[in-house]
C-alpha cells in the first residue's frame, strides 16, 4: 500500500483513510460514512468539518459513483495487495421498519425474530438508528416492555412463560439503548407512563447486562424529565437503583446510577425515598473502596444531598466509617470533592451535632482536617464554611491538641 499512489479524493477528509461507504452531505463534502456519523451523531457537531458551514440538513446522501471508482480501484491494484471494499447494506427504511413493527405484533415466535432483525439494523450503522427511532421503533419496544412487565405481574404465570417475558424485555431494552435516543424521543419514551416501572421491573429480574442498560437509559431519561416525574418515583425504584450501586456491575453502569441519583435527589421527597433504600451505607462503602476521582466527586455529591434530610444523617453517623470517609477525601480528591465533603460536614455539625458526634468528630481526625482546610489554599466557600463549623462548636473541641491555639484563640469560648 506504501508504493502505491492513492487519489486524494478517495480519501475521507476526517480520518484520511480509504472511504468504505462514501456519502454526501448537504455543503457538498463527502466523508465515509463511520466517520461523518461519529461526528454529526456521536459528537454533537453541526458543522461541515471542511467546509465549516452548517448542516442544514444531516441527512447524508450515499455517492455511489465515488464507491464505485474506489471499488475499481481497489480491483484493479488487488496484485499490489490491495482488498476489494465490498458494497455496503443500504440504510434500512421506514417502510421496511414498519413491516417489521407489524410481524412482531402477530405472535410470539415473529416477536422473537422481528426483534433480532431490529438489533442487527440499530448496530448496523447510525443511519440506521435515527430512521428507528422516527419510525416509532422506541415506541414500539417501550410498549412492549410495559406490555410484559404487565403480564409477569400476573399471579397465574408459569416460570416458562415469565422467562420468555423477560428474554423479550431484555431483547427490546437493549434495542433502545443502541439507538442512543435523542432528548425528544427520550421524552416521547417518558410520556408512556408505565416505562420507568418497567424499567425498575428489569433492574430487579434482569441479566447484569439489562440491568445496567437500565440504569444507564434512566441517566439519559432524568436528565430530560419533568419534575413532576421525578417526584413521582416509586421507592422501589431507589431500591433497585441501590441495588445496582452496590452490586457494581461496571464502572459505567455505577457513574450512571450515581448520575440518577443526583438528578432524582434534588426533590426533597427523594431523598427519604433513598435513604430508606439502603442508599447511604452503600455510598459510604462505595466511597472507601473507589480511588477514582469523579466516582468520589458523584458520591459526595449525593451524601451532600441525603445529608440535607435528618434520615440521612442519622445513616451517615451509624456508618462506622461515615465521618472517617468523608473527612479523609477532603484535600485529597480534587476542590469539588473538598467542597462537598465539607458541606457534608456542615450539615451534621448544624442539624445532627450530639455530645457524641461531637467527640467522634474528633476522635477521627475531623476536627484536624478541618483546621488544615481553613490553613490551606482550598477555595473561598470551603473555608468559611470549615471556619463555621469550628466556631459553631470551639467549646467542646477547646481542650483538643489537634487544634493550634492560634487558630483557637480566634474562636473564643
Amino acid at each position: 500500500m506504501a508504493e502505491i499512489e492513492i487519489p486524494p479524493y478517495f480519501l475521507c477528509p476526517i480520518t484520511l483513510d480509504i472511504m468504505k461507504d462514501p456519502v454526501t452531505v448537504s455543503t457538498g463534502i463527502t466523508y465515509d460514512r463511520e466517520s461523518i456519523e461519529k461526528w454529526i451523531f456521536s459528537d454533537k457537531n453541526s458543522i461541515c468539518p471542511v467546509t465549516k458551514q452548517v448542516l442544514i440538513d444531516p441527512d447524508l446522501t450515499p455517492n455511489i459513483t465515488l464507491r464505485r471508482f474506489i471499488q475499481s480501484w481497489c480491483t484493479l491494484n488487488a496484485t499490489h495487495g490491495v482488498e476489494r471494499l465490498p458494497t455496503p447494506k443500504a440504510p434500512v427504511t421506514r417502510s421496511q421498519l414498519l413491516k417489521l413493527i407489524s410481524d412482531a405484533k402477530s405472535s410470539q415466535q415473529m416477536q422473537t425474530k422481528c426483534l433480532q432483525t431490529l438489533r442487527s439494523v440499530a448496530n448496523q450503522n447510525q443511519t440506521n438508528r435515527r430512521c428507528m427511532e422516527t419510525a416509532g421503533v422506541a415506541d414500539f419496544l417501550a410498549a412492549l416492555m410495559v406490555k410484559n412487565t404487565h403480564e409477569a405481574s400476573r399471579s397465574e404465570v408459569s416460570e416458562e412463560y415469565l422467562s420468555d417475558l423477560n428474554k423479550s424485555s431484555d431483547e427490546a431494552l437493549a434495542i433502545i439503548y443502541s439507538l442512543r435516543l435523542t432528548e425528544s424521543g427520550l421524552k416521547r419514551a417518558l410520556n408512556n407512563g408505565d416505562f420507568v416501572e418497567s424499567l425498575t421491573f428489569v433492574m430487579q429480574n434482569g441479566s447484569y447486562e439489562s440491568r445496567a442498560y437500565a440504569v444507564m437509559l434512566l441517566k439519559s431519561m432524568v436528565e430530560v424529565a419533568e419534575p413532576s416525574l421525578l417526584i413521582s418515583l416509586k421507592p422501589e425504584f431507589f431500591s433497585e437503583v441501590s441495588q445496582i450501586l452496590s452490586d457494581q456491575i461496571s464502572q459505567k453502569s455505577t457513574k450512571a446510577t450515581l448520575k440518577v441519583l443526583i438528578g432524582t435527589c434534588a426533590w426533597g421527597r427523594n431523598r427519604i425515598k433513598a435513604v430508606e433504600a439502603g442508599a447511604v451505607p452503600v455510598l459510604v462503602d462505595l466511597l472507601l473502596d473507589s480511588p477514582e476521582k469523579r466516582t468520589c466527586e458523584m458520591v459526595l455529591a449525593v451524601l451532600d444531598y441525603l445529608c440535607q434530610c435528618a434520615e440521612g444523617r442519622a445513616e451517615l453517623m451509624r456508618h462506622g466509617a461515615g465521618l472517617a470517609v468523608v473527612s479523609k477525601k477532603i484535600l485529597r480528591v480534587s476542590q469539588v470533592a473538598s467542597e462537598r465533603a465539607v458541606r457534608i460536614l456542615n450539615s451534621i455539625s448544624r442539624f445532627s451535632a450530639t455530645h457524641g458526634v461531637l467527640m467522634e468528630m474528633l476522635q477521627t481526625g475531623v476536627v484536624a482536617k478541618l483546621c488544615l482546610v481553613v490553613q490551606v489554599d482550598c477555595g473561598s466557600k470551603t473555608k468559611e464554611r470549615a471556619r463555621e463549623i469550628l466556631k459553631l462548636h470551639s467549646r467542646a473541641w477547646k481542650n483538643s491538641s489537634c487544634i493550634p491555639s492560634n487558630l483557637m484563640s480566634a474562636y473564643p469560648s
